[in-house]
């Protein structure tokens, strides 16, 4: 399991993703004060292996990931859904991922054409705005917690246009 610090984004803090003994697998800068709103994820060496920006012409929101350099998916809020948000990761090929749960407040599941792949939950961690991510074993665990972190991004812009009154 790996632990995200949740909100941080709406301040462009930098923080840390570990694993459940507390020990640092990533730093996550977060340069969400950029017009691109960016976060870079370094290795425990402080090299950059995945980023995340905001796409600044879409439709809805959108933000690429990026792996190693290379583009590795674009993760798309749904434009309807009446019940609960939904995005999704789109992966060059056919293996999209699905995100949908209560979004807002960190209770949702990653699928792949049906099947759990990941899940997220505050419920697991007894820290204040902190959340678990479980991911399923032979899944790219990096371009999970990017995307996770993109629809925390998407999550954050929304509530501060819904506090600005936009």
């Amino acid at each position: 399991m790996y632990i995200i610090k949740a909100r941080l984004f709406d301040i462009g803090d930098d923080f840390d993703i570990t694993d459940d003994q507390g020990r640092r697998l990533y730093h996550v800068d977060g340069k969400v004060l950029t017009m691109r709103d960016r976060l870079v994820i370094e290795d425990a060496s402080g090299r950059e292996v995945a980023a995340v920006h905001r796409h600044l012409v879409a439709l809805r929101p959108t933000y690429q990931v990026t792996i190693g350099g290379e583009k590795a998916a674009e993760v798309r809020k749904h434009f309807f859904t009446p019940f609960r948000e939904k995005f999704t990761v789109d992966i060059p090929g056919p293996d999209d991922l699905e995100i949908s749960g209560d979004l807002l407040d960190h209770e949702f599941t990653v699928e792949r054409d049906g099947r759990e792949v990941a899940a997220a939950s505050k419920r697991w961690i007894s820290i204040r705005d902190t959340y678990g991510v479980r991911i399923a074993e032979g899944e790219d665990h990096l371009l999970i917690l990017a995307s996770v972190l993109a629809l925390d991004l998407a999550m954050a812009r929304d509530a501060d246009k819904k506090d600005a009154g936009e």
